[in-house]
């Protein structure tokens, strides 16, 4: 997932990660999971409700549920967002879950590298 100003850079780094992405369950938020999908159509991506109408919330759940290996979420940090309490409660979800949280393309890329990817 991606806040609105971030969300070009997130497509750019799923079109660098391709190959690592391809062949995963991915799940995304409402428009940029459509973005992601638009650049790469092929990939196996379920698209969730937009962030601040209950996308936020249903990555959470799934993170509770244990369905989440790793949450990706390029995080814009000047801009205030309107949904910010979900936006909190799914990276403390992430944290207290012990899973990878990349919140910028720099630390997405060591998750990937960690892979072996």
């Amino acid at each position: 997932m991606a806040h609105d100003d971030k969300k070009a850079a997130l497509v750019d780094w799923a079109r660098a990660h391709a190959g690592f992405l391809e062949g995963k369950a991915l799940f995304a938020t409402g428009t940029t999971g459509g973005r992601i999908l638009e650049a790469l159509p092929h990939l196996n991506l379920t698209r969730l409700k937009s962030g601040p109408l209950g996308g936020d919330q249903q990555l959470g759940a799934m993170i509770a549920e244990g369905r989440l290996d790793v949450l990706i979420f390029f995080v814009d940090p000047l801009s205030p967002q309107p949904h910010d309490v979900d936006v909190k409660a799914l990276i403390r979800m992430a944290t207290l879950a012990d899973i990878p949280l990349a919140c910028n393309p720099a630390t997405a890329d060591l998750i990937v590298a960690g892979e072996g990817g």
